[in-house]
């Protein structure tokens, strides 16, 4: 269930501004998500029926779903962020609560976009380099690789400023 964010509770200016329009982008990516992931079932769907009813070969549907579910789940990881949705061991803060377990929240905010920041950066690496190497899939279909790699960079980047927002939201 999304959080209650309301104009309320976000701070003004430039830094209420920045995390409205993360929020903003983290909803919409997340119906990219939902389309990607309903694109992979649908293909999953038309592959089963070409293979068991027709008695034909499938050479692009296993490829393409998963191209398709994995972008989904990269693509949609700023919302689940924004949500709350993501796994959080939060015992120990909460039990200590106070000014140490906000300190400890913001300490453990900052691995996580550290780790953003680095997976960002790494990922924009590879698409780059399979962007100028004209790298491909390698099997039947053999598709361009660095479309299906976009979603991962594009993900990661959105999910270290969704990172940054929750920051400074200040709920962490």
């Amino acid at each position: 269930m999304e959080h209650s964010r309301t104009d309320a509770t976000t701070p003004g200016g430039l830094v209420g501004g920045y995390i409205r329009l993360m929020d903003k982008i983290s909803r919409l990516t997340a119906y990219l998500a939902a389309a990607l992931f309903i694109a992979g079932v649908i293909v999953v769907c038309q592959m089963v029926f070409v293979r068991y009813v027709l008695g034909m070969s499938s050479s692009w549907q296993t490829e393409f779903t998963i191209f398709s579910v994995t972008g989904a789940m990269l693509l949609g990881s700023p919302y689940v962020l924004m949500t709350g949705g993501h796994v959080a061991i939060t015992l120990l803060p909460d039990a200590i609560g106070g000014v140490i377990g906000t300190m400890m929240r913001l300490v453990a905010a900052l691995f996580g976009l550290g780790f953003c920041l680095a997976l960002a950066y790494a990922s924009w690496i590879y698409v780059l380099e399979a962007w100028h190497g004209g790298w491909t899939t390698g099997t039947v279909w053999n598709p361009v690789l660095w479309p299906a790699l976009l979603p991962m960079a594009v993900g990661a980047t959105l999910l270290t400023l969704q990172y940054v927002a929750e920051i400074l939201r200040g709920e962490n």
